[in-house]
C-alpha cells in the first residue's frame, strides 16, 4: 500500500483545539480533539497558558495521525497544513527559545478598559475606528498586547536585545511549527487587532504610536492562503518540510468553508461569543454598532472586505446557567428549557463579560429579571437560550437596517 495524501486542519479555539486530516477526496481520515482551560484571575478577566495552547495543539495533532494510520489504506502522508484560530486574543514571548513570558489574554478579557477608557477620553476613538475598522472597546488585541509589555516580566530586557515577539494565536502556532523561522500573520487575523490600516492591508504607524506598540515585535501581514513556511521538523512529531499554506481567523474561515463570498449573505457562528459577518463590496462603515473588517485576503486577489457583528458571551451562557442551575451541560438546559412553552416573563441578558454589538457597553453585566414566586428553574433555563436569541436578532437587525457607506471614508493622518 502506498501512503495516504491527506491535509492537516488546526482548529484552536477558546474551550477546545481540534485537529482534521483530510484526504484528497474529501474525506475525514482522523481527527483529534483536546479541551483547553480558561482561567478568569479577576472579575472580567480571561486568560490561558500560552504554553497550554501549544500543547493541546501537539496532542490533537497526535490523535488525529493515531486515528489516520489506524484507518487508512496505508501511512498518512501530510502535504500541507491550514490554521483557523480564536481571534484577537494575544501572546507575547522570547524570540530566542519560544517561552512566553505571559500568559495568553483572551479575546473575552476586559482588562484593557482603562487603557481604552483613557484614549477615548484623549478623542481618539474616532481616528482608531476610522483607520482600524473597530470601535475602541477591551475586545480588540491592541490594549491587550500593551497590557502584557507593561506586566510581563522581562518583556523590556527582551524588547532591547530585540528578541521581544507578540502576536495572535495563529502567529504563536506558526512560530512553533516552523522552529522559530516565521513570524507571520494573515490579513483576517491582523484587522482584529485594531493595529491595522484596513485599507492599506498594512500595520498602522498612527495606530501602533497609539498603543505604543514597537512595529519590529510584530508578525509581517500575509495574504491567508500565501506560504507560512514549512515544519521544522521539531514540534508534534511533524516531518520537516510540511508546508503551511492557509491561515485565517475562525469566523473568517467560518465565512469561507461557507463559501459566503458576495455581499448579500450573512453567517452566524455560534461558539463560546458569537460572530455574524457579511462580505461587502469594498470597505463599509456601518452607523449601528457593526465593525468593518478584512473577510481574508488572497495573493491573487486581494483582501476582501466585510462588516461583522460580534457578541462576546453567546453559547457560554448555556454552560454558565447550567452550571448556575446545577445541571449537567447545555444539553441537560435545552432539556430543562422545552418543559415550559415560554419564560413566564423572565428575561436574562447574557452579558456576562460585558456587551458587544451592537452596543458595545464593557461594563454591562448579565441580569436575570422579571420573576416571581412562580418562576422556576426551567423557565430560567428558557430565558437564557432565549437571550442568546435575542443578541442575534440585535446584530441582524443592525444589519438588516445599516445604511453602509462604501468607498472611501474619512482618514486621518
Amino acid at each position: 500500500m502506498g501512503d495516504t495524501p491527506a491535509i492537516l486542519a488546526l482548529d484552536q479555539g477558546t474551550t477546545n483545539t481540534k485537529a482534521l486530516l483530510v484526504g484528497i477526496d474529501g474525506a475525514v481520515l482522523g481527527a483529534g480533539s483536546v479541551p483547553t482551560g480558561v482561567v478568569h484571575p479577576r472579575p472580567g478577566w480571561a486568560e490561558q497558558s500560552a504554553q497550554g495552547i501549544a500543547d493541546s495543539v501537539a496532542a490533537a495533532i497526535a490523535q488525529a495521525i493515531a486515528q489516520a494510520n489506524a484507518t487508512a489504506p496505508g501511512p498518512v502522508d501530510i502535504r500541507a497544513i491550514g490554521i483557523s484560530n480564536q481571534r484577537e486574543s494575544v501572546i507575547a514571548w522570547d524570540g530566542a527559545d519560544g517561552t512566553a513570558i505571559g500568559p495568553c489574554v483572551l479575546w473575552q478579557c476586559r482588562r484593557s478598559a482603562p487603557l481604552c477608557a483613557t484614549l477615548r477620553e484623549a478623542g481618539h476613538a474616532g481616528q482608531i475606528e476610522a483607520l482600524s475598522g473597530l470601535g475602541l472597546d477591551p475586545l480588540f488585541s491592541a490594549g491587550k498586547l500593551r497590557w502584557l509589555l507593561d506586566n510581563s516580566e522581562g518583556a523590556g530586557a527582551l524588547l532591547e536585545a530585540g528578541r521581544l515577539r507578540v502576536g495572535t494565536v495563529d502567529s504563536w502556532l506558526i512560530w512553533h511549527l516552523t522552529g522559530g523561522e516565521t513570524h507571520a500573520t494573515d490579513a483576517s487575523n491582523a484587522a482584529r487587532t485594531q493595529l491595522l490600516d484596513i485599507e492599506a492591508c498594512a500595520w498602522s504607524p498612527r495606530l501602533l504610536a497609539l498603543f505604543g506598540i514597537p512595529a519590529g515585535i510584530l508578525p509581517q501581514v500575509r495574504a491567508s492562503d500565501a506560504l507560512f513556511g514549512h515544519t521544522s521538523g521539531g514540534f508534534a512529531g511533524l516531518p520537516a518540510g510540511i508546508p503551511i499554506h492557509a491561515v485565517m481567523g475562525d469566523s473568517h474561515a467560518a465565512l469561507f468553508g461557507h463559501a459566503i463570498t458576495r455581499p448579500g449573505w450573512v453567517k452566524v457562528t455560534m461558539g463560546t461569543g458569537s460572530s455574524l459577518m457579511c462580505p461587502t463590496a469594498g470597505r463599509a462603515v456601518s452607523r449601528h454598532g457593526l465593525s468593518s473588517t478584512i473577510a481574508w485576503a488572497r495573493e491573487s486577489g486581494g483582501p476582501v472586505h466585510a462588516l461583522e457583528g460580534n457578541i462576546t458571551v453567546s453559547g457560554q451562557t448555556a454552560a454558565f446557567t447550567a452550571e448556575l442551575l446545577g445541571l449537567g451541560g447545555p444539553q441537560a438546559l435545552s432539556d430543562l428549557a422545552a418543559s415550559v412553552p415560554d419564560s413566564d416573563g423572565v428575561y436574562l441578558v447574557p452579558a456576562l463579560a460585558g456587551l458587544g454589538a451592537p452596543h458595545w457597553q464593557e461594563q454591562a453585566r448579565g441580569i436575570i429579571c422579571g420573576m416571581s414566586l412562580g418562576t422556576r428553574p426551567a423557565h430560567v433555563a428558557r430565558a437564557a437560550l432565549e437571550g442568546i436569541a435575542h443578541q442575534i436578532a440585535d446584530v441582524i437587525a443592525a444589519i438588516d437596517g445599516a445604511e453602509e457607506k462604501r468607498g472611501p471614508v474619512a482618514r486621518y493622518s
